[in-house]
């Protein structure tokens, strides 16, 4: 299974690589994420539940970031193994250009199933792979932008336009 999409994300590039890069930044996007720790350098090791069609189970596995030219593109490798469920795995290779008003995010992604999975069928398999990765990049971006309507957060409006790095640092 492989998809390719394209999203505008109102941050910079080294913004949005260092979120990345970020291991609570990947637990807030990654959907299902229940734990995620380690480091870049060394890897992360992540626990995952998600629910595929009639099968729900609890992923543990690793990812581990490659190919890392800073502020402009990652590669992204996964593998967990989820018991009777059987296994994923995959990947993303992640670019980041700035553009007038932030950072074009562009990635390829690619992932292979097994076990009691691979029995559900492509179309489950495919569509539900789509949808983990389009959700991942739709919280990686209002992770980084705030809520995405002006309403959803009550407060200062310096407060609403901070993004995680703002949050994480008090920075705007």
């Amino acid at each position: 299974m492989q998809m390719s999409d394209t999203r505008q994300i109102a941050a910079t590039p080294a913004e949005v690589y260092a979120a990345l890069l970020n291991p609570e930044v990947l637990k807030a996007c990654v959907p299902g994420a229940t734990e995620v720790t380690g480091s870049p350098e060394d890897g992360f090791e992540a626990s995952v539940t998600q629910k595929v069609g009639p099968v729900k189970a609890t992923f543990k596995g690793q990812v581990t970031l490659s190919d890392m030219i800073e502020n402009q593109s990652l590669t992204i490798t996964g593998e967990g193994k989820g018991g009777a469920a059987g296994f994923a795995k995959g990947g993303a290779e992640v670019r980041m250009e700035a553009v007038d008003g932030g950072t074009a995010l562009s990635y390829d992604v690619e992932a292979k199933v097994g076990g009691k999975l691979a029995q559900l069928g492509s179309r489950i398999i495919d569509g539900f792979a789509k949808k983990m990765a389009d959700q991942f990049f739709t919280n990686l971006q209002e992770t980084l932008e705030g809520p995405a309507e002006p309403d959803a957060a009550e407060g200062e409006e310096g407060e609403q336009k901070k993004g995680w790095l703002g949050r994480l640092t008090g920075k705007t």
